[in-house]
Protein backbone atom coordinates (compact mmCIF):
# COMPACT_ATOMS: atom_id res chain seq x y z
CA UNK A 1 0.00 0.00 0.00
CA UNK A 2 1.36 3.55 -0.90
CA UNK A 3 0.72 5.78 1.93
CA UNK A 4 2.36 8.75 0.02
CA UNK A 5 0.26 11.65 -1.01
CA UNK A 6 -0.34 13.07 -4.43
CA UNK A 7 1.88 16.38 -5.44
CA UNK A 8 -2.04 18.13 -5.58
CA UNK A 9 -2.58 16.75 -2.22
CA UNK A 10 0.84 18.13 -0.64
CA UNK A 11 -0.07 21.42 -1.93
CA UNK A 12 -3.58 21.12 -0.50
CA UNK A 13 -2.21 20.44 2.89
CA UNK A 14 0.36 23.97 2.28
CA UNK A 15 -2.23 25.81 1.30
CA UNK A 16 -4.63 24.81 4.07
CA UNK A 17 -1.58 24.77 7.33
CA UNK A 18 -0.29 29.05 5.93
CA UNK A 19 -3.64 29.80 6.12
CA UNK A 20 -4.21 28.43 9.51
CA UNK A 21 -0.87 29.73 10.57
CA UNK A 22 -2.00 33.31 9.22
CA UNK A 23 -5.43 33.36 10.99
CA UNK A 24 -5.21 31.47 14.12
CA UNK A 25 -5.91 33.44 17.24
CA UNK A 26 -2.92 34.43 18.82
CA UNK A 27 -1.54 32.08 21.75
CA UNK A 28 0.78 30.80 24.45
CA UNK A 29 2.98 27.97 22.39
CA UNK A 30 2.05 25.63 24.99
CA UNK A 31 -1.82 26.15 24.31
CA UNK A 32 -3.91 23.18 24.34
CA UNK A 33 -7.86 23.19 23.83
CA UNK A 34 -9.44 23.64 27.16
CA UNK A 35 -12.95 21.53 27.19
CA UNK A 36 -14.56 24.01 30.26
CA UNK A 37 -13.26 26.80 28.62
CA UNK A 38 -14.72 26.58 25.03
CA UNK A 39 -18.18 25.32 26.38
CA UNK A 40 -18.17 28.78 28.23
CA UNK A 41 -20.01 31.91 26.84
CA UNK A 42 -17.28 33.30 25.96
CA UNK A 43 -15.52 30.49 24.91
CA UNK A 44 -18.59 29.19 22.62
CA UNK A 45 -18.52 32.93 21.13
CA UNK A 46 -14.72 32.95 20.23
CA UNK A 47 -15.22 29.62 18.34
CA UNK A 48 -18.23 31.27 16.93
CA UNK A 49 -15.80 33.83 15.79
CA UNK A 50 -13.77 31.12 14.45
CA UNK A 51 -15.96 28.97 12.39
CA UNK A 52 -17.54 32.14 10.36
CA UNK A 53 -13.68 33.33 9.58
CA UNK A 54 -13.26 29.54 8.88
CA UNK A 55 -16.38 29.41 6.56
CA UNK A 56 -15.89 32.76 4.90
CA UNK A 57 -12.51 31.65 3.49
CA UNK A 58 -14.04 28.07 2.35
CA UNK A 59 -12.61 25.97 5.20
CA UNK A 60 -15.99 24.59 6.73
CA UNK A 61 -17.63 21.64 4.91
CA UNK A 62 -14.53 20.94 2.81
CA UNK A 63 -15.73 17.66 1.64
CA UNK A 64 -18.98 18.86 0.49
CA UNK A 65 -19.88 19.46 -3.22
CA UNK A 66 -18.93 22.53 -4.72
CA UNK A 67 -23.31 22.87 -5.03
CA UNK A 68 -23.62 22.90 -1.45
CA UNK A 69 -21.30 25.85 -0.50
CA UNK A 70 -18.31 23.25 -0.08
CA UNK A 71 -15.21 22.47 -1.69
CA UNK A 72 -15.41 19.24 -3.72
CA UNK A 73 -12.49 17.85 -1.78
CA UNK A 74 -11.19 14.20 -2.09
CA UNK A 75 -11.24 11.98 0.73
CA UNK A 76 -7.38 12.15 1.19
CA UNK A 77 -7.83 15.83 1.55
CA UNK A 78 -10.05 15.94 3.97
CA UNK A 79 -7.96 13.30 5.94
CA UNK A 80 -5.56 15.97 5.53
CA UNK A 81 -7.63 18.62 6.62
CA UNK A 82 -8.31 16.99 9.67
CA UNK A 83 -4.99 16.41 10.49
CA UNK A 84 -3.65 19.81 9.52
CA UNK A 85 -6.60 21.13 12.41
CA UNK A 86 -4.88 18.78 14.61
CA UNK A 87 -1.43 19.61 14.22
CA UNK A 88 -2.39 23.38 14.56
CA UNK A 89 -4.47 23.17 17.91
CA UNK A 90 -6.91 25.09 16.33
CA UNK A 91 -10.53 25.88 18.00
CA UNK A 92 -13.09 23.62 17.16
CA UNK A 93 -16.15 24.47 15.14
CA UNK A 94 -19.21 24.85 16.56
CA UNK A 95 -21.75 23.39 14.07
CA UNK A 96 -20.31 20.01 14.19
CA UNK A 97 -23.24 17.96 14.34
CA UNK A 98 -24.76 20.03 11.53
CA UNK A 99 -21.68 19.55 9.68
CA UNK A 100 -21.00 16.01 10.04
CA UNK A 101 -24.09 14.36 10.03
CA UNK A 102 -27.77 16.48 9.51
CA UNK A 103 -26.28 18.13 6.26
CA UNK A 104 -24.90 14.63 4.46
CA UNK A 105 -28.17 13.21 5.47
CA UNK A 106 -30.31 16.46 3.95
CA UNK A 107 -27.81 15.90 0.64
CA UNK A 108 -29.42 11.92 0.61
CA UNK A 109 -32.66 12.15 1.49
CA UNK A 110 -34.03 15.78 1.46
CA UNK A 111 -36.09 17.55 -0.76
CA UNK A 112 -34.30 20.36 -2.92
CA UNK A 113 -36.87 22.68 -0.77
CA UNK A 114 -35.26 21.49 2.09
CA UNK A 115 -31.80 21.23 0.68
CA UNK A 116 -31.56 25.04 -0.45
CA UNK A 117 -33.31 25.81 3.14
CA UNK A 118 -31.00 24.55 5.63
CA UNK A 119 -27.87 23.35 3.81
CA UNK A 120 -26.09 26.92 3.49
CA UNK A 121 -26.86 27.86 7.11
CA UNK A 122 -25.33 24.64 8.28
CA UNK A 123 -21.98 25.73 7.10
CA UNK A 124 -22.30 29.18 8.24
CA UNK A 125 -23.24 28.35 11.66
CA UNK A 126 -26.58 30.63 11.18
CA UNK A 127 -28.43 27.96 12.17
CA UNK A 128 -27.37 25.52 15.35
CA UNK A 129 -28.50 21.75 15.05
CA UNK A 130 -28.74 18.68 17.86
CA UNK A 131 -29.73 15.28 17.63
CA UNK A 132 -33.02 14.15 19.01
CA UNK A 133 -32.53 10.31 19.37
CA UNK A 134 -32.12 9.07 22.58
CA UNK A 135 -34.60 8.82 25.03
CA UNK A 136 -35.29 7.65 28.64
CA UNK A 137 -36.01 4.31 27.84
CA UNK A 138 -34.66 4.12 24.93
CA UNK A 139 -31.08 4.76 24.79
CA UNK A 140 -28.81 2.29 22.99
CA UNK A 141 -31.97 0.60 21.62
CA UNK A 142 -33.14 3.79 19.95
CA UNK A 143 -36.22 2.09 17.60
CA UNK A 144 -37.92 1.78 20.88
CA UNK A 145 -38.61 5.22 21.47
CA UNK A 146 -42.03 6.52 22.20
CA UNK A 147 -42.08 10.42 21.60
CA UNK A 148 -45.17 10.85 19.17
CA UNK A 149 -46.14 12.76 16.10
CA UNK A 150 -49.72 12.84 15.31
CA UNK A 151 -51.18 14.65 12.08
CA UNK A 152 -53.26 17.19 12.46
CA UNK A 153 -53.60 18.60 8.87
CA UNK A 154 -50.57 20.18 7.50
CA UNK A 155 -48.85 19.72 10.84
CA UNK A 156 -47.22 16.59 13.23
CA UNK A 157 -48.35 17.34 16.41
CA UNK A 158 -44.90 16.23 19.15
CA UNK A 159 -45.42 14.89 22.07
CA UNK A 160 -42.48 13.46 24.25
CA UNK A 161 -38.90 13.98 25.79
CA UNK A 162 -35.22 13.20 24.15
CA UNK A 163 -31.77 13.21 26.85
CA UNK A 164 -28.28 13.48 26.45
CA UNK A 165 -28.97 15.90 23.18
CA UNK A 166 -25.85 17.68 22.64
CA UNK A 167 -25.98 21.48 22.48
CA UNK A 168 -29.54 20.99 22.32
CA UNK A 169 -28.88 24.42 24.74
CA UNK A 170 -27.78 26.46 22.09
CA UNK A 171 -29.69 24.70 19.33
CA UNK A 172 -31.68 26.17 16.37
CA UNK A 173 -32.78 23.25 14.86
CA UNK A 174 -32.99 19.10 15.92
CA UNK A 175 -33.29 16.03 13.83
CA UNK A 176 -35.99 14.11 15.58
CA UNK A 177 -36.81 10.86 15.47
CA UNK A 178 -40.26 10.14 16.34
CA UNK A 179 -43.00 7.51 16.61
CA UNK A 180 -45.90 7.99 13.93
CA UNK A 181 -47.79 4.18 13.84
CA UNK A 182 -47.62 3.83 17.20
CA UNK A 183 -48.82 -0.35 15.75
CA UNK A 184 -46.24 -0.92 13.53
CA UNK A 185 -43.21 -3.14 14.64
CA UNK A 186 -40.61 -0.90 16.67
CA UNK A 187 -38.21 -0.33 13.63
CA UNK A 188 -41.11 0.91 11.11
CA UNK A 189 -43.73 3.71 11.99
CA UNK A 190 -40.95 5.90 12.75
CA UNK A 191 -41.03 8.83 11.14
CA UNK A 192 -37.75 11.51 10.93
CA UNK A 193 -38.30 15.63 11.42
CA UNK A 194 -36.77 18.83 11.39
CA UNK A 195 -37.83 21.05 14.47
CA UNK A 196 -37.33 24.19 14.85
CA UNK A 197 -36.08 24.36 18.91
CA UNK A 198 -37.53 27.88 19.65
CA UNK A 199 -41.20 26.56 18.44
CA UNK A 200 -43.76 26.88 21.68
CA UNK A 201 -43.37 23.60 23.70
CA UNK A 202 -39.78 22.88 23.42
CA UNK A 203 -38.26 23.00 26.77
CA UNK A 204 -34.18 22.27 27.03
CA UNK A 205 -33.18 21.33 30.46
CA UNK A 206 -29.31 21.24 30.97
CA UNK A 207 -27.81 17.95 32.32
CA UNK A 208 -24.12 19.18 34.65
CA UNK A 209 -22.31 16.24 34.64
CA UNK A 210 -19.59 15.74 37.02
CA UNK A 211 -16.70 17.49 35.35
CA UNK A 212 -18.89 20.20 35.51
CA UNK A 213 -19.76 20.64 31.99
CA UNK A 214 -23.08 21.47 30.84
CA UNK A 215 -23.07 20.57 27.13
CA UNK A 216 -25.73 17.59 27.34
CA UNK A 217 -29.16 18.58 27.88
CA UNK A 218 -32.96 16.88 28.34
CA UNK A 219 -35.68 18.45 25.91
CA UNK A 220 -39.42 18.33 26.19
CA UNK A 221 -42.26 18.31 23.45
CA UNK A 222 -45.24 19.27 24.38
CA UNK A 223 -47.99 19.88 21.78
CA UNK A 224 -45.13 20.84 19.23
CA UNK A 225 -46.26 22.29 15.66
CA UNK A 226 -44.11 20.23 13.08
CA UNK A 227 -44.98 21.11 9.54
CA UNK A 228 -45.14 18.06 7.18
CA UNK A 229 -42.59 19.76 4.50
CA UNK A 230 -40.04 19.16 7.52
CA UNK A 231 -40.43 15.14 6.94
CA UNK A 232 -37.69 13.65 5.68
CA UNK A 233 -37.71 10.91 3.24
CA UNK A 234 -41.44 9.16 3.81
CA UNK A 235 -43.64 8.80 6.75
CA UNK A 236 -43.10 5.69 8.80
CA UNK A 237 -39.98 5.08 6.74
CA UNK A 238 -37.46 7.15 9.15
CA UNK A 239 -35.50 4.39 9.95
CA UNK A 240 -33.61 4.30 6.97
CA UNK A 241 -32.60 7.82 7.50
CA UNK A 242 -32.08 7.84 11.07
CA UNK A 243 -29.32 4.98 10.14
CA UNK A 244 -27.54 6.86 7.37
CA UNK A 245 -27.26 9.90 9.82
CA UNK A 246 -25.23 7.27 11.91
CA UNK A 247 -23.21 6.16 9.39
CA UNK A 248 -21.78 9.79 8.77
CA UNK A 249 -21.81 10.01 12.27
CA UNK A 250 -19.75 6.87 12.59
CA UNK A 251 -17.74 8.27 9.36
CA UNK A 252 -17.05 11.49 11.01
CA UNK A 253 -15.77 9.99 14.17
CA UNK A 254 -13.58 7.69 11.85
CA UNK A 255 -11.94 10.77 10.45
CA UNK A 256 -11.06 12.79 13.78
CA UNK A 257 -10.17 9.07 15.55
CA UNK A 258 -6.31 10.42 16.15
CA UNK A 259 -5.12 9.14 19.38
CA UNK A 260 -1.79 10.13 18.25
CA UNK A 261 -1.42 13.15 19.46
CA UNK A 262 -3.21 12.56 22.89
CA UNK A 263 -0.64 9.69 23.69
CA UNK A 264 2.65 12.47 22.90
CA UNK A 265 0.92 14.15 25.68
CA UNK A 266 1.31 11.36 28.03
CA UNK A 267 4.69 11.25 27.36
CA UNK A 268 5.21 14.39 28.11
CA UNK A 269 3.23 14.16 31.22
CA UNK A 270 5.35 10.93 32.00
CA UNK A 271 8.40 12.65 31.85
CA UNK A 272 7.16 15.65 34.08
CA UNK A 273 5.73 13.57 37.28
CA UNK A 274 7.55 11.31 39.50
CA UNK A 275 7.54 7.75 40.97
CA UNK A 276 9.58 6.68 43.74
CA UNK A 277 11.72 10.03 43.45
CA UNK A 278 13.08 10.32 39.43
CA UNK A 279 10.54 10.82 36.66
CA UNK A 280 7.93 8.12 35.72
CA UNK A 281 9.24 7.58 32.04
CA UNK A 282 12.25 6.02 33.37
CA UNK A 283 10.41 3.17 34.79
CA UNK A 284 10.03 0.41 32.20
CA UNK A 285 6.37 -0.65 32.86
CA UNK A 286 5.73 2.88 32.24
CA UNK A 287 7.46 2.90 29.16
CA UNK A 288 5.99 -0.19 28.18
CA UNK A 289 2.16 1.26 28.90
CA UNK A 290 2.74 3.82 26.59
CA UNK A 291 4.39 1.97 23.97
CA UNK A 292 1.21 0.09 23.80
CA UNK A 293 -0.90 2.80 23.56
CA UNK A 294 1.35 4.41 20.83
CA UNK A 295 0.96 1.22 18.81
CA UNK A 296 -2.76 1.04 19.49
CA UNK A 297 -2.85 4.84 17.90
CA UNK A 298 -0.85 4.07 15.07
CA UNK A 299 -3.71 1.02 14.52
CA UNK A 300 -6.12 3.63 14.37
CA UNK A 301 -4.41 5.29 12.01
CA UNK A 302 -4.16 2.96 9.21
CA UNK A 303 -7.87 1.78 9.84
CA UNK A 304 -8.25 5.40 8.75
CA UNK A 305 -6.79 4.65 6.00
CA UNK A 306 -8.47 1.37 5.36
CA UNK A 307 -11.49 2.94 5.22
CA UNK A 308 -10.47 5.57 2.71
CA UNK A 309 -8.97 3.12 0.88
CA UNK A 310 -12.81 1.89 0.20
CA UNK A 311 -14.34 4.59 -0.53
CA UNK A 312 -11.56 5.37 -2.85
CA UNK A 313 -12.34 2.15 -4.43
CA UNK A 314 -16.49 3.71 -4.74
CA UNK A 315 -17.18 1.38 -2.11
CA UNK A 316 -19.85 2.84 0.91
CA UNK A 317 -18.54 3.03 4.32
CA UNK A 318 -17.88 -0.37 5.66
CA UNK A 319 -17.16 -1.39 9.29
CA UNK A 320 -13.96 0.54 9.98
CA UNK A 321 -16.81 3.20 11.40
CA UNK A 322 -17.53 0.67 14.20
CA UNK A 323 -14.05 -0.02 14.89
CA UNK A 324 -12.93 3.18 15.03
CA UNK A 325 -15.41 4.47 17.27
CA UNK A 326 -14.97 1.49 19.05
CA UNK A 327 -11.28 1.57 19.64
CA UNK A 328 -11.28 5.09 20.03
CA UNK A 329 -12.95 5.53 22.62
CA UNK A 330 -11.93 2.61 24.75
CA UNK A 331 -8.49 3.72 24.03
CA UNK A 332 -8.93 7.27 25.43
CA UNK A 333 -10.66 5.49 28.40
CA UNK A 334 -7.60 3.56 28.89
CA UNK A 335 -5.24 6.26 28.52
CA UNK A 336 -6.95 8.74 30.78
CA UNK A 337 -7.07 6.40 33.89
CA UNK A 338 -3.26 5.37 33.32
CA UNK A 339 -2.43 9.57 33.62
CA UNK A 340 -4.44 9.16 36.67
CA UNK A 341 -1.51 6.54 37.71
CA UNK A 342 1.06 8.38 36.90
CA UNK A 343 -0.37 11.57 38.67
CA UNK A 344 -1.12 9.58 41.98
CA UNK A 345 -2.60 12.23 44.74
CA UNK A 346 -2.29 14.85 41.92
CA UNK A 347 -5.09 12.98 40.45
CA UNK A 348 -7.66 14.17 42.97
CA UNK A 349 -7.33 17.91 42.10
CA UNK A 350 -10.09 19.44 39.93
CA UNK A 351 -9.63 20.71 36.62
CA UNK A 352 -8.40 24.51 37.33
CA UNK A 353 -7.17 23.46 41.03
CA UNK A 354 -4.17 25.27 42.56
CA UNK A 355 -0.77 22.82 42.19
CA UNK A 356 -3.03 20.57 39.97
CA UNK A 357 -0.41 19.26 36.65
CA UNK A 358 -1.32 20.23 33.82
CA UNK A 359 -4.21 22.44 35.26
CA UNK A 360 -6.13 18.60 36.24
CA UNK A 361 -7.04 18.52 32.56
CA UNK A 362 -6.41 14.88 33.14
CA UNK A 363 -8.72 14.62 35.93
CA UNK A 364 -11.30 16.22 33.39
CA UNK A 365 -10.55 13.77 30.62
CA UNK A 366 -10.75 10.94 32.85
CA UNK A 367 -14.36 11.72 34.11
CA UNK A 368 -15.38 12.66 30.43
CA UNK A 369 -13.71 9.69 28.93
CA UNK A 370 -16.45 6.98 29.66
CA UNK A 371 -19.05 9.15 27.99
CA UNK A 372 -17.20 8.79 24.89
CA UNK A 373 -17.63 4.90 25.04
CA UNK A 374 -21.77 5.51 25.47
CA UNK A 375 -22.20 8.75 22.87
CA UNK A 376 -22.53 7.96 19.31
CA UNK A 377 -23.36 4.40 20.09
CA UNK A 378 -22.33 2.26 23.11
CA UNK A 379 -19.48 -0.11 22.94
CA UNK A 380 -22.02 -2.41 23.36
CA UNK A 381 -23.78 -2.08 20.08
CA UNK A 382 -20.41 -1.28 18.05
CA UNK A 383 -19.36 -4.93 19.10
CA UNK A 384 -22.71 -6.32 18.40
CA UNK A 385 -22.36 -4.61 14.76
CA UNK A 386 -19.02 -5.50 14.49
CA UNK A 387 -19.46 -9.00 15.64
CA UNK A 388 -22.94 -9.63 13.45
CA UNK A 389 -22.15 -7.80 10.16
CA UNK A 390 -18.28 -8.39 10.03
CA UNK A 391 -17.10 -11.42 11.29
CA UNK A 392 -20.97 -12.99 10.60
CA UNK A 393 -21.57 -14.22 14.57
CA UNK A 394 -24.94 -15.17 15.37
CA UNK A 395 -27.46 -12.91 17.20
CA UNK A 396 -27.62 -12.81 21.10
Amino acid sequence: MDFSYSAADEAFRMEFRRWLEANLPPRDPNYRPDPTTEESEEGYRLRLEWHRKMHAAGWVGISWPKEYGGRGATLTQTLIYHEELLRARAPRLVNTLGIMMVGPTLMQFGTEEQKKRYIPKILSAEEIWCQGYSEPNAGSDVASLQTRAVEDGDYFIVNGQKVWTSEAHRADMCILLVRTDPHAPKHQGLSYLLVDMHSPGVTVRPLVQMTGARGFNEVFFQDVRVPKKNLVGEKNQGWKVAVGTLMFERVGIGERANMVGLVEELIALAQKVERDGRPAWEDPWVRQTIARFACEAEALRFTTYRQITRQLKGLPPGPEGSILKLAASELNLRISQFALDLLGPYSQLEHHAPYAVDSGIWTYRALAARGLTIAGGTSEIQRNIIGERVLGLPKG
